[in-house]
């Protein structure tokens, strides 16, 4: 630490790395927030001191680990009586197996209806517990006593309890040799003393394997901290960067905006004239492709014609306009002889008509 209560970039980059990273529980921070809070890092030095990596002070974690010392004794001490509590279990039900398909042998028969009938007064005597701390009526109004009448004689009892060692050693066996073909299946194939063998050391491989991925959770915790650390890092720079863009495109963007939009007004007014030339070029080539000489000489000789006979037609035109100007001139009297001859045209007409149908009638 550097002098008072403040620290230095680097010592607080080494308080970042040894500190928070390793004797106190994970936590985001960077050398920046350790400079922008001087005293922050005198606390963070300060709890290390008074806590595990776990976050618990040491007293509590001292306590912690007595207990669960004791927890792990009372666990093993329970373990031990239920595996040969079901071991025992699992000798009655291969009897009744065994009762189905082979034949028994009396002293068989006997072991296992002394054990059982030891088991079952066993636990009932345990369900009835002790008479005096007992308030309420007795289950099915049994006593004690009246269990242990049903024991069996002593003589079997003893006999029963000099064989059952070697019984449950021999179950033990079968289930520790089914846990090591379990661990390691190449083992099936070897033999019974070798077998024993790798039995002996399977519980240090367990334990040893145990370690190892101890080991390896302890390094993905630690490869998840870096992870969070780095993450944590990457952002801010990327954030900074993200900045820095943004400020340079405020500064710059605006300046250069004009000129962008003037080569962009050029760019766009040489693009239309080009296109406009191009639009010309297609319309002359396609007149060109359509209208040929020999196309052009008699559109010319129809166009000769027509003027002529518009010519002409202008002429008759003129014609009748003075004719007309004549006829304008004589007033009403030239009306009513133009209708009185209408008037005769037409009754001529009518009598011709009437002729031709009178001749057809002759006929």
């Amino acid at each position: 630490m550097a002098s008072g209560d403040f620290c230095s970039p680097g010592e607080g980059m080494e308080i970042l790395q040894e500190v928070c990273s390793k004797q106190l529980p994970p936590c985001n921070l960077s050398e920046e927030d350790l400079l922008q809070n001087p005293h922050f890092s005198k606390l963070l030095l300060g709890l290390s001191q008074h806590m595990d990596e776990s976050g618990l002070s040491l007293t509590l974690a001292k306590e912690q680990a007595q207990a669960w010392k004791e927890v792990r004794l009372h666990k093993t001490t329970w373990l031990r009586s239920e595996v040969l509590q079901r071991v025992i279990q699992e000798l009655l039900v291969d009897y009744y197996v065994k009762t189905q398909d082979t034949n028994l042998t009396s002293e068989d028969k006997k072991f296992h209806e002394t054990l059982e009938q030891r088991l079952l007064v066993t636990e009932l005597t345990r369900l009835l517990g002790p008479s005096r701390e007992r308030e309420t009526p007795p289950l099915l109004g049994l006593e004690k006593a009246d269990l242990l009448e049903l024991m069996p004689p002593s003589e079997d009892f003893v006999w029963m309890r000099a064989r059952l060692p070697p019984e449950v050693e021999e179950q033990l066996k079968k289930k520790c040799f089914t846990l090591l073909c379990y661990h390691d299946p190449n083992s099936d194939s070897d033999s019974e003393t070798l077998k024993a063998a790798k039995v002996w050391k399977l519980a240090e491989v367990l334990v040893g394997e145990k370690q190892q991925c101890q080991d390896a959770k302890s390094q993905q915790k630690e490869q998840m901290v870096l992870l969070e650390k780095k993450s944590a890092t990457y952002s801010q720079v990327l954030l900074r960067c993200l900045a820095l863009l943004q400020r340079l495109l405020r500064e710059h963007r605006l300046k250069t905006q004009s000129e962008l939009d003037r080569i962009n007004a050029q760019y766009l007014e040489v693009k239309c004239s080009a296109m406009i030339l191009k639009l010309r070029m297609e319309e002359l080539k396609i007149l060109s492709d359509t209208y040929t000489a020999e196309k052009v000489e008699v559109h010319r000789l129809i166009r000769d014609r027509l003027e002529g006979a518009i010519r002409l037609q202008e002429q008759d035109m003129e014609k009748s306009r003075q004719a007309l100007s004549t006829y304008e001139v004589l007033g009403e009297e030239f009306d009513r002889l133009v209708k009185e001859y209408a008037q005769l045209k037409q009754a001529t007409e009518n009598q011709r008509w009437a002729l031709r149908e009178f001749s057809k009638a002759c006929r």
